[in-house]
């Protein structure tokens, strides 16, 4: 399971959504984050899938790839699901077991959150998977650069920011490879109900906080090697620019909410 996030990753393409202003497309995630809020019928969820299954097409990440990031959260949309399904008040639909009762409204809402939360997953790993940790950190940069009149460190917090979330996968591969090393030693993670499976995870917490301070450590002493002193002064290779795809994007993505957020009347 734990090879199985994808939040983090980068898959390389020369698509174009690969080629993409990054800018644009951390704030087309925010305005699809938005969408799936405003959402409230399943009529206007066919639109949500088919914005985000055209994107998927032409990004030509893999289909499985993407699933693939769903397995490690399964069981949260599954729990998720019934919670909501037996929870929620409202008109009784049917009765399992003759005593819990499934509410037509429970239904529904239960629906909502499991494709709300399966639609949020994926739209969010799509931004890393197309977008490179560099061109992250300027498109972050770039859009916290007006901030700065206030104090905020705009090249600082994009750095953290992208250096975190480009650790995600990093530490989920260590982490497999300790599970594997420690049953290799007779350690079991697979036997046993959830809190003795939960109790045996715990050594793994010592070896894993050593290997993220010595790799944080490592990365201080690289980023010192290059006389690396803050944003301050700083030129790129690069310079990123709005093309003609990214305004034509830019307006897509605008009508894509606007027509979100008309569907509430519908």
């Amino acid at each position: 399971m734990i090879g199985n996030v994808t939040i983090g990753q980068y898959y390389p393409g020369n698509t174009v959504i690969h080629r993409l202003d990054p800018r644009l497309k951390i704030l087309a995630t925010f305005m699809f984050i938005v969408s799936l809020f405003v959402v409230n019928q399943f009529l206007a969820y066919g639109v949500v899938i088919a914005y985000l299954g055209l994107s998927i097409a032409l990004s030509k990440v893999p289909l499985k790839f993407i699933v693939r990031g769903l397995r490690p959260i399964l069981m949260i949309i599954i729990l998720t699901f019934v919670l909501n399904m037996f929870l929620t008040p409202g008109e009784t639909w049917f009765t399992i077991f003759g005593r819990l009762t499934v509410t037509r409204e429970g239904f529904r809402q239960a629906s909502f959150m499991a494709i709300r939360l399966t639609l949020l997953i994926t739209g969010t790993s799509l931004l890393t998977l197309t977008t490179s940790p560099i061109q992250l950190t300027d498109g972050i940069e770039k859009l916290l650069n007006p901030f700065r009149k206030i104090g905020v460190p705009a090249h600082e917090l994009a750095m953290m920011m992208t250096i975190a979330l480009r650790f995600i996968p990093t530490l989920m591969e260590e982490t497999n490879k300790i599970m594997k090393a420690q049953m290799a030693r007779g350690g079991d993670f697979e036997s046993g109900n959830l809190i003795q499976r939960a109790k045996s995870l715990v050594p793994l917490l010592v070896p894993l906080f050593i290997s993220a301070f010595r790799r944080a450590d490592e990365l201080a002493m690289a980023m010192e090697a290059r006389c690396y002193r803050g944003g301050q002064g700083r030129t790129r290779l690069k310079v990123l620019t709005f093309q003609k795809r990214d305004f034509f994007t830019a307006v897509m993505s605008v009508g894509y909410l606007v027509l979100l957020i008309w569907s509430r009347s519908w």
